[in-house]
């Protein structure tokens, strides 16, 4: 997998970030831009074998980065990455020379790999075979156990609140690799539902969601006498301190900024929220 260079070209930084990660650690070497006139230069100096593009960023947009390729002989390939995913767009990064169009709020990181995969002409991974304890379905039912320590060892069931697809999606799948039963609510109202039904052992957050905001979530879940135990953390774009504040006054056991911690370093946090509970 050595050698082959992928310039992500994103100012969203939740976004850049979980595609980075899940790259990265397939073994791809990552280039990043935050805007399109970087990323212009960047595909012109470091000669990326593959870029990824957003079409809104700073400076110049996707599009425009697009048509200021059209007659460089060197172009790599472009598969745009877009919040946006009307016809009429995908048709015109196609016709500006996109290769391929992914849109945001329908894929996960595996979709992301793929495409890369194919794009670059490598094999599929084959399907990863996983412990017999986390090959149920991720939200298959299953009775809590007994002993605590299999809590904070990985058998936990987390319910994960997240209307972002992407960023649920990654990770869920890294919380399943590390043997977990996991949960997941677009919403709030499904979020709301899920815990009550499901008596998970710990709860992701976010703030800024459909309905219901994480704020009120929190609330009706720390007045509940059924969900009141229950440690929830806070998982939001949100880092103003008056909105960490008041988190953590209504309830929550912590508080991290999606755009500063990596998959990896949120369930670090899940299992070490786990141990204090159960130890």
């Amino acid at each position: 997998m050595a050698g082959y260079k992928i310039l992500i070209i994103e100012d969203e930084p939740v976004h850049l970030n979980v595609m980075k990660a899940k790259l990265e650690y397939e073994g791809y070497e990552i280039l990043v831009a935050t805007d399109g006139e970087t990323g212009l230069n960047m595909i012109k100096s470091q000669k990326p074998d593959l870029v990824l593009l957003d079409i809104i960023l700073p400076k110049m947009n996707g599009f425009e980065v697009l048509n200021n390729l059209k007659d460089y002989s060197a172009r790599p390939p472009i598969i745009v990455v877009s919040n946006s995913g009307q016809p009429v767009e995908v048709d015109k990064a196609l016709k500006f020379g996109a290769i391929d169009y992914l849109v945001k709020a329908e894929f996960n990181p595996g979709d992301v790999l793929e495409k890369v995969e194919k794009v670059l002409g490598r094999p599929q991974k084959s399907p990863e075979i996983r412990p017999a304890k986390s090959s149920a379905p991720a939200n298959a039912g299953a009775e809590r156990p007994n002993n605590k320590n299999s809590q904070a060892s990985g058998q936990a069931k987390i319910l994960i609140i997240e209307d972002d697809k992407f960023l649920r999606d990654l990770i869920s799948q890294k919380l399943q690799r590390e043997g977990f039963r996991v949960f997941e609510a677009v919403d709030g109202e499904e979020g709301l539902k899920t815990a009550r039904e499901k008596s998970p052992d710990i709860i992701l957050l976010d703030l800024i969601l459909p309905g219901l905001d994480g704020f009120e979530i929190l609330r009706v879940l720390k007045s509940d006498k059924n969900t009141s135990q229950i440690p929830v953390i806070v998982l939001s774009n949100l880092g103003q301190k008056e909105d960490m504040d008041r988190a953590l006054s209504g309830g929550a056991e912590d508080f991290m900024v999606k755009a500063h911690f990596t998959p990896g370093e949120i369930v670090t946090k899940i299992k070490s929220v786990l141990k204090k509970k159960y130890f």
